[in-house]
């Protein structure tokens, strides 16, 4: 088992440093001079902007300027903002709130899906089948913000079921709301992914050699289908994760919730780039370890898989 960790451990050190760079080339790349946006149209001395570019290495080529990236974030250092902020607090104080929003859309996506999932491969060709088909065709194939918008004014502005913007009634109550739609085209997935695997795996022999032993219907689907069943769903609800951390841009600013995507989203306006490229590292690294939780939690679902 350590074995396998460390291995994966290393196979994911690459991973991080080709992310990493690439996404430090391409915030840099931006056409502009971020020191100067600091002004607006207000032109900048000449003296100000080479003092400004030689603290920042603006003036480096990009290998140098990301290695010393590279040396700050090994002793825990993110950068600063170009008006002097340290990044880690600029951003402190919103990884709470993303990260409550993602972790009540990924429960949302796990619980729900898996319920609608069960149901419809219990039923296939059924009613139940049929409706939950339906169903999450019709949520893919509408985007967030109109299913966003669309929420916000039917459950919150007019049944009042939900708040409908911030964060001032807390958790979960001003994260249901928000949740419910970012992880509505998860939970589409997570749905279909379990309705087709569970309704492929009835029909095989262990199934039905445990039927001829005599097991009751809820311990066959319960121990031994359902089980096999949901390694398709846990790989996608483990990427998927790491998604939901990144893509609540939009559903952040539909709901107004201080999170790191509003953040993100408006240091790309002000070309704060040492705030992005921090937000996206702490990203990358999320996604990297709930991958390797998942890959671990393949052998506590079936038995045969070691990680030896």
């Amino acid at each position: 088992m350590w074995r396998y960790v460390l291995r994966r451990l290393l196979q994911a050190v690459p991973v991080f440093f080709g992310t990493t760079f690439l996404i430090y080339g391409l915030v840099f790349a931006l056409p502009g001079d971020p020191i100067q946006a600091l002004a607006g149209e207000k032109p900048l001395p000449p003296s100000v902007v080479n003092a400004l570019h030689e603290r920042y290495n603006l003036d480096d080529p990009l290998l140098i300027q990301y290695g010393k990236y590279l040396v700050g974030l090994v002793q825990g250092d993110l950068g600063e903002t170009f008006d002097g902020q340290d990044v880690s607090a600029v951003l402190s104080g919103r990884w709470a709130v993303t990260a409550q929003l993602a972790a009540t859309a990924w429960l949302f996506e796990l619980a729900v899906g898996i319920a609608l999932g069960v149901w419809a491969g219990l039923r296939r060709g059924r009613l139940a089948d049929t409706l939950v088909l339906g169903g999450t065709t019709l949520v893919i194939a509408v985007p967030v913000f109109v299913l966003g918008y669309t929420a916000q004014i039917v459950l919150g502005l007019h049944w009042q079921i939900f708040p409908t913007a911030g964060t001032d009634d807390g958790w979960p109550m001003s994260y249901l709301l928000p949740g419910i739609v970012l992880g509505s085209l998860g939970l589409s997935y997570v749905a279909r992914l379990t309705r087709t695997s569970l309704a492929e795996n009835l029909r095989s022999d262990y199934v039905r050699t445990a039927h001829a032993k005599g097991l009751t219907r809820v311990r066959v689907i319960g121990k031994h289908t359902l089980r096999n069943s949901l390694i398709p769903v846990i790989t996608f609800l483990g990427v998927d994760f790491g998604t939901l951390m990144g893509g609540a841009i939009v559903t952040e600013g539909i709901f107004n919730l201080p999170g790191i995507g509003q953040q993100v989203f408006q240091s790309i306006q002000l070309k704060e780039g040492p705030v992005v490229v921090g937000a996206t590292t702490l990203l990358v690294l999320i996604f990297l370890l709930v991958n390797l939780i998942v890959d671990l939690l393949y052998g506590v679902l079936d038995p045969r898989i070691r990680h030896e």
